[in-house]
This record gives structure tokens, C-alpha cells and sequence, in this order.
């Protein structure tokens, strides 16, 4: 978006107003400025449903679970996601050995997926199975297709809303 104040024709208010809209806030329009840019409504978690997928899980939860992993978990989640929900381990770890936003060192990928069970433990609907579930035998992610698309939309709204996700510790 491209704003333009006019310091000699706009008011202090009308110069905030417009910034505010440009952030998409909500701001006080001065009445004296009658086209003054209209405000967009910016997407939240409200914005979600919060209907029963499978387990107790909504698209509410799953949002506030992935806004709530560490950068690097919530990459591995959404690769995962996008892979349809099914993994191999192989695949995830070199996936993310050599990625170029989020690395992730092949011995570390099993530490990095724990964050996701604490984060469910904390965010997840209560008595709720594992959302990645993991087959040790034929070394397999696996998510639910249910929750894959549940799991879909709270990244779009990610991709939307980045300000609502845990970033880096400081």
C-alpha cells in the first residue's frame, strides 16, 4: 500500500488517521475529512471456525498452536502440511539439513518436533491425541487429513497475520 500526507491540506488527525487505516486499524476518521481511505478489516483467529474438526481440535486451536511452536518446529509442521499430512523422516531431515530460512541439523529434527507435543499439551483440546503422530517402525510423520486442512487454513492466516507468531528468543 502507498499513503500520502499532504502536510499543508491535512490535518495531524487525517495524517494519523491514514497511517492507522494503512495498518489496518481501525482508526477515528475526523469527520472533516470525508474521503478519507477506508479501513480493511485485517484477519484474526476470530476469523476462524471453531467447530469440532476431529478430537477437539478447531481451526481456532490449531492456529494458536502454531502460532505458539518456535519458527523452526512451526517450518517442519507446515512442510509436513504440505506434504498432504505424510512424511518420512528421511525426507523431513533433509527437507530442512540445508534450508535456507530454517536449518535444522538431521540430529535435532526429532528435538525440534517435541516442541510441537508441549505446545498441544499446553494449547490442544484436553485427552487429544497426538496432532503429529509419528510411526517409529516405518519411520513416518504422520497428521490427519481433518486436521490437514484445519491446519491449512491457520497458515494461511500465518502467512496473513505474521505479527501473531512466536518469533526467534531474543
Amino acid at each position: 500500500m502507498r499513503l500520502t500526507i499532504d502536510t499543508g491540506t491535512d490535518t495531524y488527525e487525517q495524517a494519523i488517521a491514514a497511517v492507522q487505516a494503512a495498518y489496518g486499524l481501525r482508526p477515528d476518521v475526523p469527520a472533516a475529512w470525508p474521503d478519507a481511505p477506508a479501513a480493511e478489516p485485517r484477519p484474526g483467529p476470530q476469523d476462524l471456525a471453531d467447530d469440532d474438526l476431529a478430537d477437539g481440535w478447531t481451526d481456532q486451536l490449531l492456529f494458536q498452536l502454531t502460532a505458539a511452536l518456535m519458527p523452526g518446529a512451526r517450518a517442519v509442521l507446515r512442510r509436513i502440511t504440505e506434504l498432504g499430512g505424510t512424511a518420512s523422516y528421511d525426507d523431513v531431515q533433509q527437507h530442512f539439513a540445508h534450508h535456507p530460512t530454517h536449518p535444522i541439523p538431521i540430529s535435532r529434527i526429532g528435538g525440534t518436533l517435541t516442541s510441537v507435543r508441549a505446545v498441544q499439551r499446553r494449547v490442544g483440546p484436553d485427552g487429544a491425541t497426538p496432532l503429529l503422530q509419528r510411526d517409529e517402525r516405518a519411520r513416518r510423520y504422520r497428521i490427519d487429513d481433518v486436521l490437514v486442512a484445519g491446519l491449512q487454513r491457520a497458515f494461511a492466516l500465518a502467512d496473513a497475520r505474521p505479527d501473531l507468531l512466536r518469533g526467534e528468543p531474543a
